[in-house]
């Protein structure tokens, strides 16, 4: 496979990873797209003696990293409940996600970040303990299969979150939604009566806003770069730290957004 093959192959996951960091799927591009740009410009800055997709985030991670903004904590709102939220700076987080969400091994990951392996667990656990302390919501699961939807419950509740119920149709999913609001929604892509779990989630939109995690087998037919993509993407098969990582990071940028709205009311 050639070098340009191989970019083309992670850029969705590279997509996907910015994404997560950001909050936003226009923001985390901008940034994936000056990385993409620098490698061009420079080739070199791929090392044939490490992998190309190592390679690819280091240099969006040199990138990230090298704006001031990114490196340093939102300032300390004075609500108790949002504290630790806002305080989690962006080292931690990306080291986090790095491990968790794209399953780097720890060497992988420290070389991107340009850190040691004992800094790089110091920064996983201390983004760890402050995500442990955000406050807990209800959840949604839309997932048709018994088993899947049984394990998702599972892991949310040992993160202290409450599961509001399981929909396993788009239906099942409008109905459950009429007596109670989440707090945050899990879909699948696919549903047991061949209806869509993405048809599920926008009539639900329609109605409240929420944040919205995608859980599929097959992340690269949602990240085409064509059309509008989930901001949160869970691939099959998923690992309990992913799922972790995804569902902090949903709630970290809806609760952020939500500080921003209050605090632009006059």
């Amino acid at each position: 496979m050639s070098t340009s093959q191989a970019v083309s192959s992670h850029l969705p996951f590279l997509r996907r990873y910015a994404r997560a960091l950001t909050g936003s799927q226009e923001s985390g591009d901008k940034y994936v797209e000056a990385a993409l740009n620098a490698l061009i410009s420079q080739p070199s800055l791929i090392n044939n003696n490490t992998s190309v997709r190592v390679e690819m985030f280091r240099v969006f991670s040199k990138i990230w990293n090298s704006v001031a903004v990114n490196a340093g904590n939102e300032p300390m709102d004075p609500h108790p409940a949002n504290r630790h939220l806002s305080q989690i700076s962006a080292k931690p987080r990306q080291a986090f996600l790095l491990v968790s969400l794209e399953g780097f091994s720890e060497d992988e990951a420290s070389r991107i970040l340009d850190i040691g392996v004992a800094e790089l667990r110091r920064l996983i656990d201390e983004c760890g303990r402050e995500l442990a302390s955000q406050i807990a919501t209800s959840i949604m699961i839309i997932e048709d299969e018994a088993l899947i939807a049984m394990d998702l419950q599972s892991l949310v509740e040992n993160l202290g979150h409450d599961v509001q119920g399981v929909a396993r149709t788009r239906n099942e999913a409008v109905a459950l939604a009429k007596h109670q609001k989440p707090g945050l929604i899990l879909a699948d892509i696919q549903l047991a009566d061949g209806s869509s779990g993405i048809d599920a989630v926008n009539d639900l939109l329609n109605t409240f806003e929420v944040p919205v995690i995608f859980v599929t087998a097959y992340p690269e037919r949602l990240l085409t770069g064509i059309r509008p993509e989930p901001t949160f993407l869970i691939t099959k098969p998923y690992q309990p730290a992913m799922v972790s990582a995804v569902i902090s990071q949903a709630l970290f940028f809806e609760r952020n957004a939500q500080k921003r709205q209050d605090h632009a009311v006059v």
